[in-house]
């Protein structure tokens, strides 16, 4: 069996990000009871972790005694839980993923410009749930072109949209064609919402699944940018499916022992877990791996202000505690690869 490995895959900036936070708060304060709003990320895996090492996650802030610790998940939250949690006097670190934040601000800025907001997304998402909570009166969720005609519309020459950022490109592109033909008007935001990382990993996917006779994507039921990887697969013409890790492989997928696996995972998903998918094929069917870099990534986010304070107050430098992301470190090493560079055109 030949897997075939992309570059990107697997943890993006704002995860790496947000995970080292409730890492380094559990290291700044061994037995304080450490909370988090909302799952971290969306990893079943990542979350169990956490709750092993104690951390408590919570849906509602008001679960959080006075004057404990409280992370924001990296999806964003709307301004009445950060203002309930302040005002309670919880010790507030915000690991929303600045990706996040700056679809946030765009928000807030065009509703005080007197724009209604069109905001393309999943309307339970909790990012989603967080950006319309910034001018919620300004504010519409677009699911489907099928949502447009049901829209309140004041001015339609003062519409500006939106989108959430782990959206499948191909997705947001038609409802973003349909809301221009609906109104031809309608602005566009300063620059793509679409994150960096979630273009790069569907572009991989779009790129190389058609090399494949199936792709495994690894990732968790609630995390919008594993699904959409799985449904591009698809749309290339190979099946995918997402696999929480290793023991939900279901070898009736497979048509021989020679077949070509795409593996990758969502942004949210631990490469340790990928490893461990590779390790349970090779050591069953036997074959190769092969490493495709699509896209290089450097990318990092400095810790959010809320932890900086934290180290400043235990005499540490914030500026040498930036979270880096590199190329994911797997078990090519271990069973040997073939390393390809692949140009994958039309990124964005």
């Amino acid at each position: 069996m030949k897997l075939i490995l992309p570059n990107p895959r697997g943890f993006c900036a704002g995860v790496s990000m947000a995970i080292d936070v409730v890492d380094q708060v559990l290291d700044l304060c061994p037995g304080q009871p450490v909370y988090v709003y909302h799952d971290i990320v969306h990893n079943t895996h990542v979350v169990g972790r956490f709750k092993d090492r104690g951390v408590r996650f919570v849906e509602d802030v008001s679960l959080v005694p006075d004057g404990a610790i409280v992370v924001f998940s990296a999806h964003g939250i709307p301004p009445q839980v950060r203002q309930g949690a302040l005002g309670r006097g919880l010790k507030v670190i915000d690991a929303t993923c600045p990706l996040v934040t700056k679809v946030h601000n765009e928000a807030i800025r065009y509703a005080r410009l007197g724009y209604q907001i069109l905001l393309v997304g999943h309307k339970n998402h909790q990012e989603v749930i967080g950006t319309s909570g910034e001018a919620p009166e300004a504010t519409q969720v677009v699911e489907t072109p099928d949502d447009i005609p049901h829209l309140r519309i004041d001015d339609p020459t003062k519409l500006v949209y939106l989108t959430q950022t782990t959206l499948s490109t191909d997705d947001a592109a038609v409802i973003i064609d349909a809301l221009k033909r609906a109104f031809p008007d309608i602005k566009a935001p300063p620059s793509e919402d679409i994150c960096y990382a979630t273009t790069n990993r569907q572009q991989a996917v779009r790129t190389l699944a058609p090399m494949c006779d199936l792709t495994l994507v690894v990732g968790s039921t609630n995390s919008s940018n594993s699904k959409r990887l799985t449904e591009i697969s698809a749309t290339a013409g190979t099946p995918g499916k997402l696999i929480d890790d290793a023991s939900h492989i279901d070898h009736a997928w497979f048509a021989s022992p020679d077949d070509t696996v795409l593996i990758t995972a969502g942004a949210s998903a631990p490469e340790d877990l990928v490893s461990e998918v590779c390790r349970t094929l090779l050591e069953r069917y036997g074959g190769e791996i092969q490493s495709c870099d699509v896209f290089e990534e450097d990318v990092y986010f400095a810790p959010p202000a809320g932890l900086k304070q934290m180290m400043r107050e235990q005499g540490i430098d914030p500026k040498s505690r930036a979270i880096r992301v590199t190329k994911p470190d797997v078990i090519e090493a271990e069973y040997g690869s073939v390393a390809l560079t692949i140009s994958a055109p039309g990124h964005m």
